[in-house]
C-alpha cells in the first residue's frame, strides 16, 4: 500500500479514536473528596468506616467564626441578635440538621418530669449581659467552644447532610455569605471553616489552575519550539501529538469514571511537556536525515528505525515512574501515576503514527541555510565535549563535594503534614483556618472509640471514671480544649437534677446515684450532642473534640504519648480504645510516604538496569546510565533539606517522577550510542559523535521540560509549585550531569571493543 494513502487510512482511524475521546472528556467533571485521601486498604480505615455508619463523619460540619465590632466585646445587645439571626437563619437551610450557637446553647433544668431549657445568653435584655457572661465563662465546654477566650469572637458550628457534594456545599456557603452581608457582617468580621469550604476552595481553583497552566505550557512550548525548529510544522506537529495523547489520556480516564482531583490535575500540563520528547528526538533525527541529502521517504524510514528503539525503551521507562506511583495507598496519587503512565505510553503510538503521517503528507520542507560552524549546535557541543575532558577531574571533583553536601541535607528532611498543607500560609482559607486554631478549640477533629469490657455498660460507674481520666490527659497534654463522650451525658444530667449549678457539673459519688441519673437520660434522647455519643445500649461511644492542627510529626507525637498513656493508666478489664478518625487517617499516610517512594525508585531502577544489562550486556554501563540520573535526585533533595521542605503527599511523588523523566535523555544517549558503535573503529569516536548527534535534542527536550514544569510555580497550591519548582531542578541538574557525567563514565567504565559490539548485534533495528 503506498505510504500516503496509509497515511490518510492511520489519520481516519485516529480521528474516530480522537472523536471518541471528546465525547468522554465532554463528561469529565472536577472533584475534591477529602475522603480520597485517606489509605486505602488499611485496618484503621475499615474501622473508621463502620465507626461513622454509627457516629456519623468527624468532619462534616461547618465553623463560622464571628468577631465583635473593634473595641466591643460579644456580649453587646446589637451583635447577639444579629447572631441570633444568624443561627435562626442556618437552622433552615437544607441539608443543615443541626446547629450549636451561643444565642441558643441552653442550661438544662429538670424539675418535676419536665426538662427546663434555661439559655446562657439573653440578647434582647441588654442588663443581664454581664451575669449571662459570668455564667458562661464558669460553665465548662462552652469556652474554646463557642466562646473566645477574650470574649471578643464566637462560633456558629453547623452540622450538615453526610458527605455533601459541591454543588450542594456551595449553596449553602453561597446562602450563608449573603446572611452575613445583609446582617452587616463585613468579609473581615467572620470566618468560614471545615471540609465544605475547602472541597470549594480546592475544586474551584483546580479548574482555574489547569486552564491557565495549559495556556503557559503552550505558550512557553511553543517559544521553544520555534526557537529550536524555526518552521511553522516544527511547532504545530509536536503540538498536534501530545495534544492527541492529553486529549486520549483524559478520554480514557473519564471513561473509567476518574474525576479531576488536585492530582490528576497536573496530567494535562505533564503530558504536555512530558510527551514533547519523542516528537523533538524524531524531528530532529528527520532534518538531519533530510540535511544529508536523502529524499522524504528515505529520511522517515530511517529517523523511525534509529529513533524508534530509543523512543520506545524511554517511553517505557517514563511510564514505569508513573506506574510506580500505583504502589501508593491514597487513591488520588494511585490514578495519577496510572493514567498518567497510560498517556506517556499513548503519546509513544501519535509520535510513530500520526507524526510519520503527517511527515508524509507535507511537502519537503526548506531547510534553512546553517549558519557558521562557529555558532552551529556542532561546535558548541563539540567544544562543550572537549572542556568536559579536559577537565575531566574537575568535573567529578565538583560533583563528589555536590554529593556529599547534598546527601547531608537531605538527611534533615522531615515526613510532615497538615489538613491544608496544599494552600500556602498566606492564603485567604488558611488564615481563616488558622483564626479557629488561635482563637477556639481547632479545626483538627480528634476520635478515640469507646468500648466497655464484656460485661459492662459505658454508663457503669468505672467504665466513666476510666473515660474521665483520659478526658483530663487529653485537655492537659493533648491540647485538646474541647471534648465531648458519654462522661459529658452524666455530668450534665446530673447538674440538671440539681438545679443547673455548675458545681453540680461532675460525675456522681455512688452507683447508686448514676443509675438514678441513666433513668433520667432518656429525657435527653432527642438532643443530637447526646445521640452522636453513645450507642443506645451503652455497648460503644466516642470521645470526640476539636484541635489545632498541629501537623504531622507533632500529631504522631502525641499520640504516642495517648497510646502509652492508655496502656498503663486505663485498665482493659474496665474500658477498651482505639484511636480512629480522619485526621488519625491522614496521618497515617505519612507512615506509607518513604515506603511507597523507595518502591517505586526501586521498581525503576531494576527497570532501567534491565533495560542496560539487554542493550549492552555490561554490569559497568549500568553504572554509568543510574549515576548521572541518580546524582540529580540527591542534589535535589538536599535542596529540600536545605530549605525546610517537608515530605508530605503532594511532594512524596517528585523523586520517582523526576528519575523517570530524567532517564529519558540517558536511555536516548546509550541507545544512539549502541548505533553508532557499529560505525565508528573506538569508543572515543563513538562517544564523541553522539554526543554531537543527541546532544541537541537532549538540551531542547530538557529546556521544555524545565520550562513547562517552571509555569506550575505560580500555583496557588503548595504542593503542586513545590512539584514544579523540585521536579525542573532535577532535569535542570540531570541535563548538567548528562552533559558532563555521562560520557567521562562512558569512557571510564566502558570496556568493550566496537568490533565486539558488532559481532553480538550484526544490525540493530533494522
Amino acid at each position: 500500500m503506498p505510504l500516503r494513502k496509509l497515511s490518510y487510512l492511520t489519520l481516519c482511524l485516529l480521528g474516530l479514536l480522537s472523536a471518541v475521546s471528546v465525547y468522554h472528556v465532554a463528561h469529565l467533571r472536577f472533584n475534591y473528596n477529602f475522603n480520597d485521601f485517606y489509605p486505602a486498604g488499611d485496618p484503621d480505615l475499615a474501622y473508621y468506616e463502620k465507626y461513622s455508619a454509627r457516629f456519623g463523619n468527624d468532619n462534616d460540619f461547618v465553623l463560622l467564626g464571628l468577631e465583635a465590632p473593634a473595641g466591643r466585646t460579644v456580649f453587646n445587645a446589637p451583635f447577639l441578635q444579629r447572631v441570633d439571626s444568624l443561627t435562626r437563619f442556618a437552622q433552615r437551610q437544607r441539608h443543615v440538621l443541626h446547629v450549636v450557637s451561643p444565642t441558643t446553647a441552653t442550661n438544662p433544668v429538670v424539675e418535676g418530669l419536665g426538662v427546663f431549657n434555661l439559655p446562657y445568653l439573653h440578647p434582647t435584655e441588654p442588663a443581664r449581659l454581664a451575669d449571662d457572661s459570668a455564667l458562661i465563662y464558669r460553665t465548662p465546654g462552652l469556652v474554646d467552644n463557642l466562646f473566645a477566650r477574650d470574649a471578643r469572637a464566637v462560633t456558629v458550628l453547623l452540622q450538615t447532610s453526610p458527605e455533601l457534594k459541591k454543588p450542594a456545599g456551595d449553596s449553602l456557603l453561597t446562602s450563608l455569605r449573603g446572611q452575613l452581608e445583609k446582617l452587616g457582617f463585613a468579609e473581615t468580621d467572620y470566618h468560614l471553616a471545615g471540609r465544605l469550604v475547602a472541597q470549594s476552595v480546592f475544586v474551584d481553583r483546580l479548574q482555574w489552575e489547569l486552564v491557565v497552566f495549559m495556556s503557559l505550557s503552550v505558550v512557553l512550548v511553543t517559544g521553544l519550539l520555534w526557537f529550536t525548529f524555526r518552521t511553522w510544522w516544527g511547532v504545530v506537529l509536536p503540538l498536534v501529538v501530545v495534544l492527541g495523547a492529553i486529549l486520549w489520556g483524559l478520554g480514557l480516564m473519564a471513561a473509567c469514571g476518574i474525576s479531576i482531583d488536585l492530582m490528576t490535575a497536573l496530567l494535562p500540563v505533564m503530558m504536555f511537556v512530558v510527551g514533547m520528547s519523542d516528537t523533538i528526538h524524531i524531528i530532529t533525527r528527520y532534518v538531519t536525515e533530510l540535511g544529508y541529502g536523502a529524499n522524504k521517504k528515505d529520511a522517515l524510514i530511517t529517523t523511525i528505525k534509529e529513533s524508534g528503539f530509543g523512543s520506545g525503551l524511554s517511553a517505557l521507562t517514563t511510564s514505569i515512574g508513573f506506574f510506580t506511583l500505583m504502589t501508593s495507598t491514597i487513591k488520588p496519587i494511585h490514578n495519577f501515576g496510572l493514567f498518567t503512565g497510560i498517556s506517556v505510553l499513548l503519546a509513544f503510538v501519535l509520535s510513530f503514527t500520526l507524526l510519520p503521517a503527517l511527515l508524509i503528507l507535507l511537502r519537503k520542507p526548506q531547510l534553512r541555510v546553517p549558519r557558521e560552524d562557529g555558532h552551529s549546535w556542532d561546535g558548541v557541543l563539540g567544544r562543550l565535549f572537549r572542556w568536559v575532558l579536559v577537565r575531566r577531574r574537575l568535573v567529578f571533583t565538583t560533583a563528589g563535594l555536590i554529593l556529599a553536601g547534598s546527601i547531608f541535607f537531605a538527611m534533615q528532611i522531615r515526613i510532615n503534614s497538615a489538613l491544608l498543607d496544599d494552600l500556602s500560609d498566606g492564603d485567604p482559607v488558611k488564615q481563616d483556618f488558622r483564626f479557629f486554631d488561635q482563637r477556639f478549640a481547632g479545626v483538627r477533629p480528634f476520635e478515640l472509640a469507646l468500648q466497655p469490657a464484656p460485661g459492662r455498660s459505658l454508663y457503669d460507674l468505672a467504665v466513666l471514671q476510666q473515660i474521665e481520666r483520659t478526658e483530663n490527659y487529653l485537655k492537659k497534654e493533648y491540647d485538646l480544649r474541647v471534648a465531648a463522650s458519654p462522661v459529658t451525658i452524666i455530668k450534665s444530667v446530673r447538674k440538671a437534677l440539681n438545679g443547673g449549678g455548675v458545681e453540680e457539673y461532675r460525675l456522681p459519688d455512688s452507683e447508686a446515684e448514676l443509675r438514678r441519673i441513666v433513668n433520667k437520660v432518656k429525657l435527653f434522647r432527642k438532643k443530637p450532642e447526646f445521640r452522636a455519643l453513645v450507642v443506645p445500649d451503652g455497648s460503644e461511644g466516642r470521645l470526640t473534640g476539636r484541635m489545632p492542627d498541629v501537623g504531622s510529626i507533632r500529631a504522631d507525637a502525641l499520640n504516642l504519648g495517648l497510646r502509652q498513656f492508655l496502656r498503663q493508666q486505663i485498665d482493659p478489664a474496665v474500658l477498651r480504645t482505639r484511636l480512629t478518625g480522619s485526621a488519625n487517617l491522614i496521618d497515617k499516610n505519612n507512615e506509607n510516604l518513604t515506603l511507597n517512594m523507595i518502591q517505586g525508585m526501586s521498581i525503576d531502577i531494576v527497570m532501567v538496569v534491565l533495560i542496560v544489562l539487554a542493550l549492552f550486556r555490561s554490569l559497568r554501563m549500568t553504572v554509568v546510565v543510574i549515576v548521572p540520573n541518580l546524582v540529580p535526585i540527591i542534589v535535589v533533595a538536599g535542596v529540600m533539606g536545605a530549605c525546610g521542605v517537608a515530605m508530605k503527599v503532594s511532594t512524596s511523588i517528585i523523586f520517582t517522577i523526576a528519575f523517570g523523566i530524567a532517564v529519558d535523555d540517558t536511555i536516548h544517549f546509550i541507545s544512539k550510542l549502541k548505533l553508532t558503535l557499529l560505525q565508528e573503529p573506538t569508543v572515543f569516536r563513538a562517544v564523541r559523535k553522539t554526543y554531537l548527534m543527541a546532544g541537541k535534542a537532549v538540551i531542547v527536550t530538557s529546556l521544555i521540560l524545565v520550562g513547562g514544569f517552571s509555569t506550575l510555580i505560580f500555583s496557588r497550591f503548595d504542593g503542586t509549585f513545590y512539584v514544579g519548582v523540585l521536579i525542573g531542578l532535577t532535569l535542570l541538574f540531570g541535563v548538567v550531569a548528562e552533559l558532563t557525567l555521562l560520557p567521562l563514565l562512558i569512557l571510564f567504565f566502558y570496556k568493550h571493543k566496537p568490533r565486539a559490539i558488532r559481532e553480538q548485534v550484526p544490525v540493530l533495528g533494522g
